[in-house]
């Protein structure tokens, strides 16, 4: 019974072995590796693209409130940032 439960061990430690090496070396790989980046308009990422539109749309709607603009520039301005 002795060798069958030492051979077990020794297989189980071998697995063990391989999958960490297997593991380590896919993520060496992966952070050596320039990171894929889904572009927008004007090179920037579609999520910059999206937020600075949404922080222009917050600051039309703020010039609006303050008056600094009136309904119908503000309108045209709101299309064109859609």
């Amino acid at each position: 019974m002795a060798p069958f439960a030492a051979t077990v061990v020794v297989l189980v430690m071998l697995v063990l072995i391989v999958s960490f090496t297997v593991a380590a070396s896919t993520a060496a790989r992966d952070s050596s590796r320039p990171q894929r980046r889904s572009h927008g308009v004007g090179g920037l990422r579609r999520s910059e693209v999206s937020s600075g539109r949404d922080r222009a749309l917050e600051e039309l709607r703020l010039r609006y409130a303050r008056g600094e603009i009136g309904r119908e520039e503000f309108l045209q301005r709101k299309i064109d940032l859609e």
